[in-house]
């Protein structure tokens, strides 16, 4: 039976929770026990590796933080379900597209528990409602481990993605769980989907 240990840590600063991913993939060893954080973060927008700064479309107080994931821009703030996957993907015997279809397969069964219905789009990783984005995913491997993980937009303020083009694709719209109808708060939404996502990974 493999073994995570689950985080709750609420209401965290973006910089020094992706400072912690970076330093706990640095030192863990063979041995040591994969982690799921479950986080919200206060407005903050953040570009990928690869992300070019023209899809911020316009300046706000909103702090831009360059990080080291995958994918453009995307934003996070309070009310937004964000869940960190710290894993030995070596170790699980998964690889990346593996783990990213096992990260959308699991919001969707989410939300098709609510009785809605969602998808996958080709060529942009993340899950949609009705064509409008309700999660977005991005990883990190290396030496065979990754970080980062997924954001599930539950309650939130969604006028900051305004400014942005979301991942990078213009006028792409977005949606959350309230607006869909789901009555469960954020805790609880975090709550089963860190369960589904590590059930998943106990038999992917």
């Amino acid at each position: 039976m493999r073994q995570f240990v689950t985080k709750h840590l609420g209401l965290v600063e973006y910089q020094p929770t992706f400072r912690g991913m970076q330093a706990f993939t640095a030192g863990r060893g063979p041995d040591t026990p994969d982690q799921i954080w479950l986080v919200q973060h206060p407005p903050v927008y953040t570009l990928g590796l690869a992300g070019k700064p023209e899809h911020l479309l316009s300046a706000n107080d909103i702090p831009l933080v360059k990080i080291d994931r995958g994918g453009q821009i995307t934003y996070h703030g309070p009310g937004q379900a964000v869940i960190y996957l710290l894993l030995d993907l070596k170790r699980l015997g998964i690889g990346v597209k593996q783990l990213v279809n096992l990260m959308e397969q699991a919001v969707i069964n989410l939300l098709a528990g609510y009785g809605v219905t969602a998808e996958r789009k080709e060529k942009a990783p993340g899950v949609y409602v009705e064509g409008a984005k309700i999660a977005a995913l991005g990883l990190r491997i290396k030496n065979g481990c990754c970080y980062h993980g997924l954001a599930l937009n539950v309650d939130m303020d969604l006028a900051p993605y305004d400014a942005i083009n979301p991942c990078g694709y213009p006028g792409m719209q977005v949606t959350q769980t309230r607006d869909q109808g789901i009555p469960d708060n954020i805790e609880i939404l975090s709550d089963k989907l860190a369960q589904l996502l590590a059930e998943k990974l106990q038999r992917p």
